[in-house]
């Protein structure tokens, strides 16, 4: 019997032009704007306008006017998640374009080092952007001693983090590093550092409020680099570290208007560094809420009580933000920037139930943060994982457009590199959502994939339905599988059954559609999927990670033919200098071409990215080795597997990775990056006792 299939395609193209070189539509600017536990249902165009539209003092909301009208005038994401719903892996999901199953920081991974990979800043500091990030980052690769806490007074020399903004295509950075500083507002009073680039700051910012801090910060930056580079676009990356935690106060009220002149300032003087650095520390409480009530008891002859403390605290601090998110737009618009300048708006997770106030936990009950749907922060409910998104670009996006289809943070990767002008690279999990915003083109549907590990349960809220309270969480996972999301908690083995959802006609996931008739199947993909697009990473151990995985089920052989007349290798070619491999999993097939085995095609000598594309089959379940030899760079992908990451520097030495899988056809790519000088390229497969297994095909079509 064969091991080897093949549904072939070459194609020969330019593939990619340097921007320098490219002529092509204005690269835009980009911000993106990222909140710290903001839930689904805490922003009012996507949950608390209903809430007021009810017209029932037994509903309590609160209003946010300027991102209402980011939405309103952009596009609002319905279905958009998160990588994980806690901070550190959910940052790192985001910036690297990395989905939690092949992400280098899961579970409770703070403080420790950012992966050496591709990041929203390096590709698009590629296409020739300028790059700053502000605000919190806690992935500097050394792990916060908790149980030895100290204060960390200013001015201290820089600890020597291995992995700051900076060493991950940052410019500059100026905020919180350590991942506990972010949840404190107050750098001084909370005796926190600011950093900014490797100098600690912090000294002389009495009252600075973090929200206000940080917004100035961004407008600072904005401001000089349109001045001295008004031709280079900009990403900047603002990660407020609200309304998350100590639930403070900022010491007045925001300036009026935003924008060059008005709104909050950085002044630059000690003991007034920004234009808000004055009044009292966690003071100020905006007029719509200091004095709030509601109808506590349902009962409209009883007097209403007072909103409870902890809960006027969470949406004065929604509103800051709110305040800021208005101040940033009319900055663009005085820039004459707003046109061509992609905001995009979302949060880590889900929303938290704690706060750092005495005796006043905080309960996202009150305003409904999780929104229509059930779970928090920690929980793969989609409470915990689907976040708040608007994505504003005029030059682009129609206005009051919303995207239903599911998408993730892992997808503004590739969709900024599209946006730049620069391929996106292989390392990626994610598509290009530009199709999306422009409204133009064929969407290719995202990859939806969580795990996440931790102890302790959902909490037992009346709002959640029955099923959901107390629930288990320890190992979770969640994947999708067409139009249907699978959902384990409490996971114990690969062949643990999933819950199934129809999130559309159930977004509550009260409905547990598993065991269903006409489910059997669902529940088989969803376990097959679960080990076909994930890697196992040592320092976050699932019960799943040596679990052997299954033959595509998507791609059987026909029947009617036999085998041997289905043979050869997949190839796809494409012509550049490209700054890292490209991602040709997603290239159109044309011009139909066979290969006998995975070897390179003749006459590519340089400045090229190849794909050999196979379904090799695989006689018996068991461990088998992938090894490639070459003097290029290489990536290998089992499934989605990305089993061997590209090499930064080929030096002809042999690579492997090793695998347990089913009996059967597995989908294999193989990709490789060229440069200057004849490519060399071996490849082989070998069984648990080291025999190669037969690759080679007997017929050949030659490429035209």
């Amino acid at each position: 019997m064969k091991y080897l299939i093949c549904l072939i395609t070459t194609t020969l193209a330019v593939g990619w032009i340097p921007p320098c070189q490219a002529a092509e539509a204005k690269q835009p600017n980009i911000l993106l704007i990222f909140c710290d536990d903001l839930g689904y249902g805490d922003l009012g165009v996507f949950h608390q306008n209903k809430r007021s539209a009810q017209h029932d003092r037994n509903v309590p909301s609160f209003t946010t006017p300027h991102i209402d009208a980011l939405a309103n005038e952009g596009m609002k994401f319905d279905q958009h998640y998160c990588g994980a719903p806690v901070c550190a892996p959910s940052r790192a999901t985001l910036l690297s374009g990395q989905h939690q199953g092949h992400s280098g920081r899961r579970d409770n991974q703070f403080d420790q080092a950012f992966p050496d990979t591709h990041t929203l800043a390096s590709v698009v500091k590629e296409a020739g952007y300028a790059t700053a990030a502000f605000g919190k980052w806690g992935l500097q690769g050394k792990k916060e001693d908790r149980k030895n806490r100290k204060p960390t007074p200013p001015g201290q020399v820089f600890p020597d983090w291995p992995t700051m903004p900076m060493d991950r295509g940052f410019d500059y950075f100026l905020g919180y590093v350590r991942h506990r500083d972010g949840h404190y507002h107050y750098p001084v009073e909370d005796q926190k550092q600011i950093w900014e680039n490797t100098t600690e700051i912090s000294e002389g910012m009495e009252l600075c409020f973090t929200t206000d801090l940080f917004t100035a910060a961004t407008k600072k930056w904005i401001i000089e680099h349109t001045e001295n580079n008004p031709t280079q676009p900009f990403f900047a990356y603002l990660a407020y570290d609200t309304p998350h935690a100590k639930l403070q106060n900022p010491p007045c009220a925001y300036p009026d208007g935003g924008g060059i002149h008005a709104g909050v300032q950085w002044i630059g003087k000690k003991g007034g560094m920004i234009n808000t650095a004055m009044g009292k520390y966690d003071a100020w409480m905006h007029p719509d809420y200091a004095k709030a009530t509601w109808d506590h008891d349902k009962n409209p002859e009883t007097a209403e009580q007072p909103w409870p403390d902890v809960q006027r605290r969470y949406a004065n601090n929604v509103r800051r933000i709110d305040d800021s998110v208005g101040d940033l737009m009319s900055l663009l618009k005085d820039l004459n920037l707003s046109e061509n300048t992609l905001v995009i708006f979302s949060s880590d997770n889900g929303p938290s139930k704690e706060s750092y106030i005495k005796g006043s936990p905080y309960q996202p009950t009150f305003f409904h943060g999780f929104g229509p749907f059930d779970g928090i922060k920690r929980d793969t409910l989609e409470g915990g994982l689907r976040v708040p998104t608007i994505a504003h670009w005029p030059a682009m996006i129609k206005a009051g457009r919303r995207a239903s289809r599911p998408s993730g943070h892992w997808d503004w990767l590739p969709t900024f590199a599209e946006a730049a002008g620069v391929p996106t690279p292989a390392s990626s999990d994610g598509v290009s959502l530009m199709p999306t915003l422009s409204g133009q083109g064929e969407q290719e549907p995202s990859t939806i994939y969580s795990e996440y590990s931790v102890p302790g349960k959902t909490p037992s809220y009346d709002a959640f339905h029955p099923s959901h309270r107390g629930k288990i969480r320890r190992q979770m996972q969640v994947v999708f599988v067409d139009h249907y999301k699978g959902l384990r908690t409490g996971i114990e083995s690969a062949d643990d059954d999933f819950e199934i959802y129809h999130l559309i006609k159930d977004p509550q996931e009260k409905h547990n559609l598993a065991g269903e008739n006409g489910f059997d199947d669902v529940q088989k993909r969803m376990k097959a999927r679960a080990l076909q697009c994930r890697r196992a990473l040592a320092s976050a151990p699932r019960p799943y990670d040596h679990a052997p995985i299954p033959p595509t089920l998507a791609l059987a052989v026909p029947s009617a033919v036999p085998a041997p007349q289905l043979a050869g290798v997949d190839c796809v070619i494409r012509q550049g200098a490209f700054p890292w491999m490209p991602d040709l999993r997603q290239a159109k097939r044309s011009n139909p071409h066979q290969l006998s085995s995975f070897v390179l095609p003749d006459g590519i000598t340089q400045n090229f990215a190849v794909m050999l594309e196979a379904l090799v089959q695989f006689p018996v379940d068991g461990s088998y080795t992938f090894n490639v030899t070459s003097n290029s760079h290489t990536m290998l992908f089992v499934h989605d597997i990305r089993l061997l990451k590209e090499n930064k520097k080929p030096t002809g030495n042999a690579r492997s990775g090793t695998l347990h899988l089913k009996a059967g056809w597995h989908p294999v790519q193989l990709l490789v990056r060229m440069g200057a000088g004849q490519a060399a390229l071996s490849f082989d497969i070998t069984d648990d006792q080291g025999k190669q297994l037969p690759l080679a095909t007997k017929s050949r079509r030659p490429i035209k």
